[in-house]
């Protein structure tokens, strides 16, 4: 197995939360995630980077001695490094270093099963190496090696500056294929009338455990980071009758990389499409706060922090203390506390979803043609019907529907004769 010596770093300019131990923390989560024994964390709290090696000459060579004596593989860095640190850094410390955005799509690069999650890692990875090509450099052969070296297949890709732009334009067009057709089957489900929901949330929430606990998806759950990449949809019967359609996400981070944002874009367009979140917390972290903050952040840069949301409070078979599960439903109001590990709660979560949907409804009087029945059963499923008359010619119907479901009939112009 691989050793590792990670290097937390705090900078003085940095004015978040986020304490030095609490990102050594979830570093190490991350190392862990990705395969790797952790021998030493070092600590560094410098005012601002050094162009040179981000921490300082002296603490280099510090690091330098403790990677001889431990015989170190890999420095791990914090935060993310430029090429020019990187390469001044690997030649004083005689290792291979690697920074925080080289560990993640190195854990990208281990998840991804679909064609579409290699192709989003691929594409992340050359766009984080292009800028890096100077010289010799990191080795262009990098990308098929271990740790934060990964590419997807294993694959060993020793390329110029010409044929990576090559590849990027390939895998861009590629991907906006796959976008295309994601866009035909959010068409499709929205030509169905569902309404649909996205579970989203920081990295090991328990997205995927709760979305298995509600429909029986059978998605992989591990107590790592990052187990989801590639999006999961599912339909779900709420106990009112009405359906919906349930997706789950691939997990937030805290400062997450502007390359994953923009390569993963296709796949996060499930969160900006849903008509409802649910936001997924780990109560029992200790940074759960700071995640709820993450989680805020990523959704404004997605442009869907205006999407109605339900938090859930998950994971309380965890808590120990009641006080603290009692101070987050206070900061967090209209939270709902549950274990989707457990299956406790659910049922207030699931209630939860119906009266958002039931307070969405909206009173309609609308005559219908005859060879428009499948409307009217729909009606029965998901409205409430209130009265029905069958004429000569039409149907005169009194109901309730949601207005996401009466939103896009109109859209699809299934429905005209309002009145």
């Amino acid at each position: 197995m691989e050793k590792a010596l990670l290097v937390s770093i705090k900078l003085d300019s940095e004015k978040d939360n986020w304490q030095i131990q609490d990102i050594a923390h979830e570093l190490g989560e991350l190392v862990r995630t990705a395969g790797v024994m952790i021998i030493d964390n070092i600590y560094c709290k410098p005012d601002k980077p050094t162009p040179n090696f981000f921490i300082g000459r002296g603490k280099t060579e510090e690091i330098a001695q403790i990677c001889r004596f431990h015989d170190i593989d890999t420095v791990i860095f914090s935060h993310n490094l430029s090429g020019t640190q990187q390469r001044n850094l690997e030649e004083i410390i005689g290792k291979k270093t690697i920074d925080r955005t080289q560990l993640i799509l190195d854990i990208f690069a281990r998840h991804a099963k679909s064609p579409e999650g290699k192709m989003q890692v691929e594409l992340a990875q050359l766009e984080y190496l292009m800028p890096r090509l100077v010289g010799k450099g990191i080795m262009l052969s990098r990308l098929g090696g271990g740790i934060g070296t990964r590419g997807p297949g294993e694959q060993k890709l020793e390329v110029d500056r010409r044929r990576i732009r090559k590849r990027i334009e390939s895998l861009k067009k590629d991907l906006k294929h796959l976008r295309l057709h994601r866009q035909l089957l959010r068409k499709k489900r929205k030509e169905n009338l569902l309404p649909t929901v996205a579970l989203i949330g920081y990295t090991n929430a328990g997205k995927s455990t709760l979305l298995n606990a509600l429909t029986d998806a059978g998605q992989v759950v591990s107590d790592q980071l990052f187990t989801t990449l590639d999006p999961i949809a599912r339909s779900l019967t709420l106990p009112n009758g009405q359906k919906i359609i349930l997706s789950d996400t691939v997990g937030f981070l805290h400062n997450l990389p502007h390359y994953l944002i923009e390569a993963f874009k296709a796949t996060l367009e499930e969160v900006k499409e849903a008509d409802l979140l649910i936001h997924v917390l780990d109560a029992s972290h200790p940074r759960v706060y700071e995640h709820a903050q993450a989680v805020k952040e990523v959704l404004k840069d997605l442009g869907a922090d205006e999407i109605p949301m339900i938090t859930a409070l998950n994971k309380i078979d965890l808590l120990e203390d009641p006080i603290w599960l009692n101070q987050l439903k206070k900061d967090f109001p209209q939270a709902v506390e549950i274990s989707a590990r457990l299956k406790k709660n659910l049922e207030a979560l699931l209630k939860k979803i119906i009266l958002h949907f039931n307070s969405q409804m909206i009173n309609l009087k609308l005559l219908l043609p005859f060879s428009r029945m499948d409307l009217v059963d729909l009606f029965y499923r998901e409205g409430k019907v209130k009265e029905i008359q069958y004429g000569q010619k039409s149907i005169e119907i009194k109901l309730s529907l949601p207005k996401v479901l009466y939103y896009k009939l109109l859209q699809n112009k299934e429905i005209e004769n309002i009145y």
